[in-house]
C-alpha cells in the first residue's frame, strides 16, 4: 500500500507538522507534453494508461499543435507495454489506420531507467513540489481543479518551462536543427500525495 509522501519543508520549532492521509490509491491519471522550445504544454487526462490512450494523446496533441510545413516531430515513447504496443502499431507501414500519426511523427528510443533523458519529468517535479507535496485533498474533484489551474499557466510559450526544461545535449545536438523537442509522459497525481511515477516517456518534435 502506498503511503503519503511527506517532504521536508519549513515549520515552526518544536512543531509537530501532521499530513492527512486517505486510504486507496485513487488519483487524477495525466497525459503530458512539453516544449522545451517554447515552454507550451499540453495536458490530457484518460480514463487509464493503455495503447488506445497513448495514441489518442497523441493524436490530440498533434490536433492542438501546428507543425510548421517540413518539420518533424520526433517521439520518444518508454519501454511500457502501453508504449511499446502503440508504437509498433503506428510504426506498422501497413496499418493505414495511424497513417496520419506516421505522416508528423518519427518515434526514437531511449534506454530503460533514463528518466532524466525526459524534459517533462521537470514539470512534473514542479507540479509535485507546488500542488501535492505535504497537501491533502479532500477528493478527486479538488485535485483534479488545482492540477487544472496549474498546468493552465503554461498553455502559452513562457520561459519558465523553457528554462526549467532545457537540455544541454539537445543543444549541443539539435542548435542547428529545424524539429521541435517536446517531452511528452504519462503521470498519475494521486489525492493522498502517495508515489506519483506511472512511466516516463520522452517526445523531442
Amino acid at each position: 500500500m502506498l503511503g503519503t509522501l511527506v517532504t521536508k519543508g519549513w515549520f515552526p520549532v518544536g512543531s509537530i507538522p501532521i499530513v492527512g492521509s486517505a486510504p486507496g490509491k485513487s488519483g487524477v491519471p495525466l497525459s503530458g507534453f512539453v516544449s522545451i522550445k517554447s515552454g507550451e504544454t499540453f495536458i490530457t487526462s484518460p480514463e487509464r494508461f493503455t495503447w488506445e490512450s497513448t495514441i489518442a494523446a497523441i493524436r490530440s496533441f498533434l490536433k492542438s499543435y501546428k507543425c510548421k510545413r517540413g518539420h518533424k516531430i520526433y517521439m520518444i515513447l518508454d519501454n511500457a507495454p502501453w508504449h511499446k504496443k502503440a508504437k509498433r502499431l503506428i510504426r506498422d507501414e501497413n496499418n493505414e489506420e495511424y497513417a496520419d500519426i506516421r505522416a508528423k511523427v518519427k518515434f526514437l528510443d531511449i534506454p530503460p531507467y533514463s528518466p532524466d533523458l525526459n524534459p517533462i519529468e521537470q514539470l512534473w517535479r514542479k507540479a509535485r513540489y507546488e500542488i501535492t507535496h505535504n497537501r491533502f485533498f479532500k477528493n478527486l474533484k479538488d485535485l483534479k481543479s488545482t492540477l487544472a489551474s496549474f498546468f493552465r499557466k503554461f498553455i502559452e510559450p513562457n520561459d519558465e518551462i523553457v528554462s526549467l526544461c532545457q537540455f544541454d545535449f539537445t543543444k549541443d545536438r539539435h542548435s542547428e536543427s529545424k524539429h521541435l523537442w517536446v517531452g511528452m509522459e504519462h503521470k498519475l497525481f494521486r489525492k493522498n500525495m502517495a508515489q506519483n511515477s506511472i512511466d516516463e516517456v520522452l517526445v523531442p518534435i
